[in-house]
């Protein structure tokens, strides 16, 4: 179990000298003075801020690691010996018609104009980060060739080195915004999309009027907030003139860069970055309806919402709001969640853990739904990295879930990919690679697939986007044969029985029937016949 405080953590750089932890502070039973370090409280003693964050920044993805009294290890799937739905019209369950490679895992989402998807997931935000910026190609191109949604996250033209603004402080340009939107097209198929979501920042600096008067997308994010953070999202610049230029297009900005001794403390060396923060929001239901409607008179086929582990007023708010304003995507990012830009210590302390949330808003949604209004279409998020989560996700948020939002697992599989592309070119494959080949056919069970679809672009496609596909179609086979063990071939006939609760607690949380007493009158009925 974990322990509470600031014991050390690899994601923090810091360790405890001592065996023995204070289960409630998480420092050393025995502090000595002259102990030469390295526990949280000791770096913090000269590095302090810095020290929040999980590092080295910017380069490193990092997930919280609290050990919650309930999680979605707690529900198990069902399985059955008989019935099969989802089937074609006309077609009966049988041996023959019931092979698990047929299992369809397509899925849609949205209130009138449905965007389709080949898999129930999608990418989390992939904004102003450094990592998100520099693997973008990967993660973009291999969200398209996936047939998957991918999502620009906030910030992105804000932090734009060659962002140029008006008299009135609206974009005029932005390249790297440009970029990646460019980048997806090049290989869209016509499943998925690319949303780009917005901030408060991004609000003012017309991101909106940006990305629809010249790329023409259908879809807009709004963004209250996230599973790993209540607060906006954060970069780290490096230097002093960056750090000045965000300040004057309106960013927070710590320590002030316009500060002497902020300036004084960068040239002697020890403020080493500066951090740019955003602006928290503020939600009303009269002020989000004035939003909708404005962004639907400039043009967007679909308006998306992503909330997060708010309390249960802002997920009851988020859910009725989004069906009030025909939202074509509610996306609700449960604790602790992190992609490695946020504190540490908010990561793992702050917020309703997944869940907990999903169950609340499954709840929510059935309230709605008596009193005879439409549900909008719901993703959850929050630590869902396999098949089995996908499977369970949905099962517990049917039948208002459609898909499944992940975060640095999609991110992972584009990182590896590039990285084998880098230790071919340098010869540096690691064995964990190289026992499988050294050339990338041999390496990517999917490689000659993707060639035989894209021909000779297929040198176009790099190696992360490959690595994307290749675990895209690991989620995707996983996902058919659970889904065919439980007689299920259809996304959309998943259910809430397609699950048990491991534990009363569980069962209690969720209002998924304990393990022992699911299937029960089923199971009696038979006995006594």
């Amino acid at each position: 179990m974990n322990l509470g405080g600031c014991r050390g953590n690899d994601a923090s750089r810091t360790f405890n000298r001592s065996k023995d932890v204070v289960p409630s502070s998480g420092l050393c039973s025995r502090c000595i003075d002259g102990c030469k370090g390295n526990c949280e409280i000791f770096k913090s003693a000269f590095r302090g801020r810095e020290v929040i964050y999980p590092g080295p920044f910017g380069e490193v993805t990092a997930g919280a690691d609290k050990d919650y009294p309930v999680d979605y290890s707690h529900l198990n799937i069902q399985g059955y010996a008989l019935g099969a739905k989802g089937l074609p019209n006309g077609v009966q369950g049988n041996p023959d018609t019931t092979k698990f490679p047929d299992v369809d895992t397509e899925t849609e989402y949205g209130w009138d104009k449905k965007v389709k998807m080949g898999l129930p997931i999608f990418t989390g935000a992939l904004g102003s980060t450094e990592i998100a910026r520099k693997n973008w190609e990967h993660l973009a191109v291999g969200a398209a060739i996936s047939g998957i949604t991918i999502v620009c996250g906030e910030n992105v033209c804000g932090i734009d080195p060659e962002l140029e603004l008006d008299k009135n402080h609206k974009i005029t340009k932005s390249p790297d915004m440009d970029r990646r939107i460019e980048i997806y097209k090049r290989f869209y198929d016509g499943y998925g999309e690319i949303l780009v979501q917005m901030n408060v920042e991004d609000t003012r600096l017309g991101v909106a009027e940006y990305v629809i008067k010249k790329h023409k997308l259908d879809t807009i994010e709004l963004k209250w907030g996230q599973g790993a953070k209540c607060i906006g999202g954060e970069i780290k610049v490096k230097t002093l003139e960056r750090a000045l230029e965000l300040k004057k297009r309106g960013y927070i900005v710590t320590p002030d860069p316009s500060e002497h001794a902020a300036q004084e403390a960068f040239k002697a060396g020890a403020i080493k970055e500066f951090e740019r923060h955003s602006r928290l929001g503020f939600v009303s239901e009269d002020g989000f309806m004035k939003e909708i409607k404005r962004l639907r008179n400039l043009g967007f086929k679909r308006i998306t919402l992503k909330t997060g582990a708010y309390s249960m007023r802002e997920l009851a708010m988020a859910i009725k709001y989004s069906s009030m304003a025909k939202i074509d995507l509610l996306t609700i990012d449960g604790a602790p969640g992190g992609t490695g830009m946020s504190p540490w210590r908010m990561m793992q302390e702050w917020g309703i853990p997944s869940i907990y949330l999903h169950s609340l808003a499954f709840e929510f949604c059935e309230k709605l739904a008596k009193k005879k209004m439409r549900v909008p279409d719901i993703a959850f998020a929050g630590g869902f990295s396999l098949e089995d989560h996908v499977f369970k996700a949905l099962a517990l948020g049917s039948p208002y879930v459609k898909a499944i939002c992940m975060g640095r697992a999609l991110m992972l599989p584009g990182f590896v990919g590039k990285n084998i592309g880098e230790w071919i070119k340098n010869s540096e494959l690691p064995k964990t690679v190289s026992e499988f080949g050294i050339k990338p056919e041999e390496i990517f069970v999917t490689y000659e697939e993707l060639a035989e679809k894209f021909g000779k672009d297929i040198e176009y496609i790099p190696l992360g986007a490959i690595g994307v596909y290749t675990f895209c179609q690991r989620i995707r086979v996983g996902l058919q044969q659970l889904m065919a063990g439980s007689r299920n071939f259809r996304i959309d006939t998943i259910s809430r029985t397609d699950l048990m609760s491991l534990t009363k607690d569980c069962a209690d949380v969720t209002g998924i029937p304990y393990v022992m007493e699911a299937y029960r009158a089923e199971a009696e009925k038979i006995l006594k016949g």
